[in-house]
């Protein structure tokens, strides 16, 4: 029965994350690009300006609207999902599985993949709705539902679905197993004993599955003012924390990054070329493997960010969807880039094509290179917790939004208590299948989502000239 699961979620996972669905989401930012006359890039100081430029200048009108989080709470919440493990993790397989050239392709997804961003959190601001509490609720399920006309509601019933199911494993069971693993893993390197199947390890799984499903607990019964507070701390902490670890690496080995530059822009062309042939790197896996992790980590295109910055206290859907475009620069451009930077300017023998190395341990192994094995393996659990526990607690407002979709607002408690269930139990279960199916249900998402963005793109482009014309008239 598992062998047949496996053998069919592999089949749908090879299309939901396949060269076709990846030209869509990659093709989607183009177009919004060009009908934006590629506002990304020639506005690119307004946008910082208006988003991160902000950040030291509260408006104390921004939140005060009930049922709602200031416009960088919705951003925050928004980026503790998209600022995940992927970073770490993910950034690494990429470069393993798909040489020095998939971090050029992960760039290219994500400096179009900044329009998609910006396109669907403007629509979830032009298109949401106040639930029976006050609060905004929004995202794909109300665009498709408020935007595309009612004889839609079954595409954006798919999303909600496709969502609910994947908030139970990519946003927590797997989240909560990585942080459990890293934790694990940590104790061996400190301990230099082996952990794996003894009762250590379970007792110490069990207490990170119940500590973070009570941490989750508190939060997100609090609602999404709770979520929002929450993350507005934790996000930028954990990307200080983890910038200032990766420049640390970056300039102990400064003397590397102009090859390592020149290697990254070769291999995109010429991986096989740049690698020896090490691992059979070809161009379409190198392709292939930089959009899919890039878009995996900023999630543009996907449709999970939307429904967190639904619930702005912003009235512009345009200057909420700046944040998009920050959201993903950060994400990707800086955080993912600096973890590429560490893996590839470290020194470390980077272990190409092994897929069971594809992971944080390579990470761990570049950060030690300076800071030495136990410091490392100490600080990579810090970040992975941070990085995890953080989308845990997006996912779960994805969810419920989702759930809450199909099922009314009284159906919500239920979802959260199932959720936190879920936490507990992937601390301590082999996840691999999970995983799998989860990244599947994930990709799926995009489908209804980029059917809605093209469909409704007029729409997006309209409010941006709307915008635009505003500014002039401000400049007067």
């Amino acid at each position: 029965m598992i062998a047949a699961i496996e053998s069919v979620n592999k089949k749908v996972n090879s299309f939901a994350w396949g060269p076709v669905m990846l030209v869509l989401l990659v093709g989607t930012g183009i177009w919004f690009t060009i009908r934006s006359g590629f506002f990304q890039f020639a506005k690119f100081g307004h946008v910082m300006k208006n988003t991160v430029g902000k950040l030291f200048h509260k408006d104390k009108k921004e939140n005060s609207e009930k049922g709602a989080i200031t416009p960088f709470q919705a951003l925050t919440t928004a980026m503790a999902g998209t600022v995940g493990t992927g970073n770490i993790a993910g950034v690494a397989g990429a470069i393993v599985l798909g040489g020095p050239g998939a971090v050029f392709w992960m760039w290219i997804s994500a400096l179009f993949g900044m329009m998609t961003k910006f396109a669907e959190v403007v629509l979830s601001l032009q298109y949401r709705e106040k639930d029976e509490n006050g609060e905004w609720i929004g995202g794909p399920m109300y665009y498709i539902k408020n935007g595309m006309g009612k004889r839609w509601k079954w595409l954006a019933v798919i999303f909600a679905l496709l969502g609910t199911l994947a908030s139970f494993g990519i946003g927590n069971m797997t989240q909560v197993n990585t942080i459990a693993e890293t934790f694990v893993n940590a104790a061996d390197t400190i301990t230099a004993a082996t952990l794996a199947g003894t009762q250590t390890e379970t007792i110490l799984r069990i207490v990170v599955g119940v500590v973070i499903a009570a941490l989750v607990a508190v939060v997100i019964i609090g609602g999404v003012s709770r979520i929002g507070k929450v993350t507005e701390k934790l996000v930028p902490f954990m990307s200080i924390f983890y910038i200032i670890g990766a420049l640390v690496i970056v300039f102990a080995n400064i003397s590397k990054i102009g090859p390592v530059f020149a290697t990254i822009f070769q291999s995109a062309f010429a991986p096989r070329a740049m690698i020896g042939g090490v691992g059979g790197f070809l161009i379409l896996n190198t392709i292939k493997r930089g959009v899919s992790r890039g878009v995996f980590s900023n999630e543009a295109g996907l449709g999970s960010a939307p429904i967190a910055h639904a619930s702005s206290s912003e009235r512009n859907p345009v200057k909420q969807g700046l944040y998009g475009i920050f959201e993903v620069f950060m994400d990707t451009i800086v955080i993912c880039t600096l973890t590429a930077l560490v893996v590839l300017m470290s020194g470390i023998v980077v272990p190409w094509g092994n897929e069971d190395m594809a992971g944080a341990q390579v990470t761990v192994m570049a950060y030690g290179s300076i800071f030495g094995a136990k410091f490392a393996s100490i600080f990579v659990a810090i970040a992975i917790l941070c990085f995890a526990l953080s989308t845990t607690l997006s996912w779960a407002l994805y969810g419920q939004r989702c759930f809450g979709f199909l099922t009314g607002e009284r159906g919500v408690r239920i979802y959260q208590i199932v959720f936190i269930l879920m936490a507990v139990a992937g601390a301590t279960m082999n996840l691999k299948l999970v995983w799998d199916i989860a990244d599947t249900l994930n990709g799926l998402m995009a489908i209804p989502n980029l059917i809605a963005l093209l469909a409704l793109s007029g729409v997006v482009i309209r409010l941006l000239k709307e915008y635009r014309a505003d500014l002039r008239t401000q400049k007067r």
